[in-house]
């Protein structure tokens, strides 16, 4: 997946940090049997802020939201909303509006009735509302249709719709883009984020797609077996990954054998690199130099940098905005590198399967991580 970093970073919002947290999670803990699930997590979320829990199947996510949303109790550990304690609260008193990946509308009801559904009053101020949420979500003129008549898209605003009825303080969104197609998916989140910072409403939402994180996400929780393995904006835990799982698991990267040889400089292959930063490892020790594909540098001709090398060409793979080449790298151990480049890259450099590129590493751009840690 190629993401550019403009799109990765939502800043913060003024001032948010200096407030006390909108919901706390403290020290969370959840048992299966002998499965751990949560392992005494811990986690702040600031009002008006939009959080992705985002990680692979079983990593936690889902059961997470469900502790926050009151359909689970955990087994230890409290929660905090608005600086009151809800651990043991029931879901009706939590104040907070729900959006599954299958929508749970009610087939028998039409749209007015579903998004009414947990209205109270009277019934003249239940249609007003009515008619300001299906304008909200712009899908005016279908509050007498049936769910069964509406696209998935649109079963899907009208289940946001409806989880916004009441004016909750929080939403909780668990894959609600997950079942339906690409193009509508896409459409959808930038609804769905335009809409969250329209009405400020405190928001979490479970993804195993990162583009959606990515994209969508103020901050992003990436969740490991049951931990946080990483918190931040979208460009840091693109950028700076804090492990080698959040490095494997966001996005793509190449992953070259490395050995710590001294205060700033590792050994890959037959190459001894200085880097821009400090090598947190003792001499010796065996590591993963990890880069990501659009920090691979392609030389037009042999550069005067130090730090270049000869790859032959594997292959190349177009993806759209890129295309991907797959090189070898001798000097390197005999890796197998990826590299992005744009089409005005392939039209100078005109790579052929019987050519040998010059490649260099953006030093600034690379992680170290332990060799053998979680697989990146």
């Amino acid at each position: 997946m190629k993401l550019d970093p403009a799109f990765l970073l939502h800043p913060p919002q003024e001032g948010r940090h200096s407030r006390p947290p909108y919901l706390q999670l403290v020290d969370i803990s959840k048992r299966f049997g002998k499965h751990t699930v949560l392992d005494t997590l811990n986690l702040e979320v600031y009002k008006g802020e939009f959080l992705c829990l985002l990680g692979p199947s079983g990593c936690g996510k889902t059961t997470l939201l469900r502790q926050i949303a009151g359909l689970d109790q955990p087994d230890g550990g409290r929660i905090h909303l608005d600086g009151r304690d809800i651990t043991l609260l029931p879901p009706a008193r939590r104040d907070y509006g729900i959006v599954f990946q299958s929508y749970a509308l009610f087939p028998n009801l039409k749209v007015a009735a579903n998004i009414a559904y947990g209205l109270t009053g009277r019934r003249e101020d239940k249609q007003r509302r009515v008619t300001e949420l299906l304008s909200l979500i712009g899908l005016d003129g279908i509050a007498d249709k049936y769910p069964a008549q509406l696209s998935g898209g649109q079963q899907q605003r009208v289940a946001l719709a409806r989880a916004l009825a009441t004016s909750p303080s929080l939403l909780l969104l668990d894959e609600p883009l997950s079942a339906l197609d690409a193009r509508v998916r896409e459409h959808l989140r930038r609804e769905i984020r335009a809409l969250q910072q329209k009405l400020g409403i405190t928001t979490i939402m479970v993804t195993h797609d990162q583009e959606e994180a990515l994209t969508m996400a103020d901050r992003v929780v990436v969740m490991n077996a049951g931990r946080i393995e990483q918190c931040g904006s979208p460009f840091s835990v693109y950028r700076e990954p804090a492990s080698s799982f959040v490095a494997g698991f966001i996005g793509q990267g190449n992953c070259l054998p490395a050995i710590a040889v001294g205060h700033d400089k590792v050994q890959v292959g037959e190459q001894c690199l200085t880097l821009p930063q400090a090598v947190p490892f003792s001499a010796g020790q065996a590591l993963t130099l990890f880069i990501r594909p659009e920090d691979i540098i392609l030389h037009p001709s042999w550069p005067a940098t130090p730090d270049a090398v000869l790859a032959s060409i594997d292959k190349l793979e177009l993806l759209g905005p890129v295309y991907r080449l797959s090189l070898h790298a001798a000097a390197w151990g005999g890796c197998t590198i990826q590299a992005d480049l744009t089409h005005g890259q392939l039209d100078q450099l005109r790579p052929s399967p019987d050519q040998r590129l010059a490649i260099s590493l953006n030093l600034s751009r690379c992680r170290i991580f332990p060799a053998g840690s979680a697989a990146a």
